[in-house]
């Protein structure tokens, strides 16, 4: 028996003009070494028009899902666009932070020396988990201990980068630390804390379908983990908010 032929090699964006976007795309990520979980950020490797391409072959494979759960989309007028939704809304919405790079934050110096303990939130975040694509819907808040070299960023501006990172599939103790990672990168505090209190609809929703259960996880990084009187601190105000 013959052996069979091997591979493609694509070497130029033409060649890989005869994959699909999501095959294109992948491509690149596997060349590149970079790893695309559920919860990573793979914009970079996502080229102009592609996002339009990935939505109509999203939707094409949503509707062999609901075909395969027997679903009736061509009499049912309430799903005969559904597929199309659901491809708009994972793309552009829920999980846009996969597919779309870091939104615009201004950063400017810390000209006053401030070094007292910042306070941010709640802070109203949706997630999914990635087990289930179940929602997930909390809140979070965020403690700053700046230094004098410390880029110091709005307030608005700690809402857009909590948004871009939960809207993705994850869990909710990846999703935290991953904004700890982002905030002690751009911030550079000598002290980052963050809780998020969350409801996971997959308890509500599926399984046990416990209505009560709420998820609450932390990061202290630096001045936060050192210093028990600082940690105190922070939660004690942070419960005078909730």
């Amino acid at each position: 028996m013959p052996a069979p032929p091997p591979a493609p090699i694509f070497r130029t964006e033409e060649d890989l003009a005869q994959l699909s976007a999501s095959e294109r795309i992948r491509y690149r990520l596997v060349g590149s070494g970079r790893r695309y979980h559920a919860n990573d950020n793979i914009s970079a490797f996502i080229r102009e028009g592609e996002i339009d391409e990935l939505r109509d072959e999203i939707a094409a494979k949503m509707q062999e899902v609901l075909k395969s759960l027997v679903i009736d989309t061509e009499s049912d007028h309430n799903t005969n666009e559904t597929a199309q939704r659901v491809a708009k809304m994972y793309l552009t919405e829920v999980f846009r932070g996969r597919y779309q790079p870091m939104p615009a934050v201004t950063e400017f110096p810390n000209v006053e020396r401030l070094n007292e303990l910042m306070i941010v939130g709640p802070i109203t975040v949706r997630s999914a988990c990635s087990h289930h694509l179940c929602p997930i819907m909390g809140k979070v808040w965020i403690g700053i201990l700046p230094n004098e070299h410390s880029n110091l960023i709005g307030l608005s501006k700690y809402a857009r980068i909590c948004d871009w990172i939960m809207s993705r599939p994850q869990i909710q103790e990846e999703a935290v630390t991953m904004l700890a990672n982002e905030l002690q990168s751009r911030v550079k505090p000598d002290g980052l804390a963050i809780v998020m209190e969350a409801d996971h609809f997959c308890m509500h929703w599926r399984g046990v379908k416990d209505d009560d259960a709420m998820m609450t996880n932390s990061v202290m990084r630096g001045a936060f983990l050192k210093d028990a009187n600082l940690r105190r601190e922070f939660l004690s105000l942070l419960s005078k908010k909730t």
